[in-house]
């Protein structure tokens, strides 16, 4: 098997993740000329084009096998700059600021429990890069070889992979006290939903409409929506009146026991199960990224849920 050179390697990802030659050099600190060398040099090893020249840049799927054995290279590295800091504590390592372990978590994990899982790695050092997606998509990054770890709902391994239940997050429908008084008096039920905007994620995220047909047993429903494209941003939206959400009870928890928000509906809960989805390797990086986020979902989410809840289709 040929032996691919690591710079050529890095030089691919940093097209791939950086969307583009210009800017891939400059976080290679070299010339655009010179990214495009090695990208035509890797090219003619391979002995197939990596890289589809279209807006958006896109790996083809020889580039996408490429990319991946790039980042297995850095996890490579990872394990191997670890192991010497423990040999040699006085180390500082040399690993090169491009050089990330990246992974994919969903935006509702990132906003409660999935960052305070990650700082000791963070602050030990480690080069993480958090890509921010759906969670019924994040394992599409792990499929196309550009992250070696994923927080998903997809409760199906993918090949070459290991998977583990993290745990069931559940939802809530809130609103502004003030507002729900005005508007929702009684409560949401199957009759007034249709009567007040939801603030939704984004066009990806179908948990608002989730709750309403599966806890009031209805049909597909329409919704009036409001996009607000950030977990803590939905948040501040409700807040300020702007209508009502489904948010994850861990992130409300605190509001609504101060009575900043009230529970729209409280006998229900819409359960996501979460799975981790990472690399099937044999490395030391991998296990810790792997133990951190399953102590942390051990501690914060839901460990057992009802056979019949099966997780809904839903947002980052």
């Amino acid at each position: 098997m040929s032996t691919f050179d690591p710079d050529a390697l890095e030089c691919l990802a940093a097209i791939i993740e950086e969307g583009g030659f210009e800017r891939a050099a400059q976080r290679l600190s070299i010339t655009q000329s010179a990214v495009s060398q090695r990208l035509r040099a890797l090219e003619a090893q391979v002995g197939t084009v990596l890289i589809v020249r279209s807006r958006p840049l896109k790996p083809t799927p020889a580039g996408q096998l490429m990319l991946k054995h790039a980042k297995m290279m850095r996890l490579l590295r990872a394990d191997l700059e670890r192991d010497l800091r423990e040999l040699a504590p006085s180390s500082t390592g040399s690993g090169r600021e491009e050089e990330r372990i990246s992974v994919a978590i969903n935006a509702d994990s990132i906003a409660t429990w999935a960052l305070p899982a990650l700082s000791p790695l963070a602050q030990a050092g480690l080069p993480i890069e958090i890509i921010v997606d759906d969670q019924e998509f994040t394992h599409e990054w792990l499929r196309e070889g550009q992250v070696l770890g994923c927080v998903t709902s997809l409760g199906r391994a993918l090949r070459g992979c290991r998977m583990e239940v993290l745990g069931c997050m559940d939802y809530v429908a809130v609103a502004q006290p003030d507002y729900a008084a005005r508007h929702l008096p009684k409560g949401l039920n199957a009759h007034n939903f249709y009567q007040v905007p939801f603030v939704a994620f984004n066009r990806k995220d179908h948990l608002q409409h989730e709750f309403v047909t599966r806890c009031f047993a209805l049909p597909r429903v329409m919704l009036k929506q409001l996009f607000v494209p950030s977990s803590e941003g939905q948040v501040r939206a409700v807040l300020a009146g702007w209508g009502v959400s489904v948010l994850p009870e861990l992130q409300v928890r605190d509001r609504l026991a101060r009575g900043d928000l009230v529970d729209l509906s409280p006998r229900h809960r819409l359960p996501v199960k979460l799975y981790w989805h990472c690399w099937n390797l044999s490395s030391d990086v991998l296990e810790g990224l792997s133990e951190a986020l399953r102590t942390a979902a051990a501690a914060v989410l839901r460990q057992e849920a009802p056979e019949h809840e099966k997780a809904p289709a839903s947002r980052g």
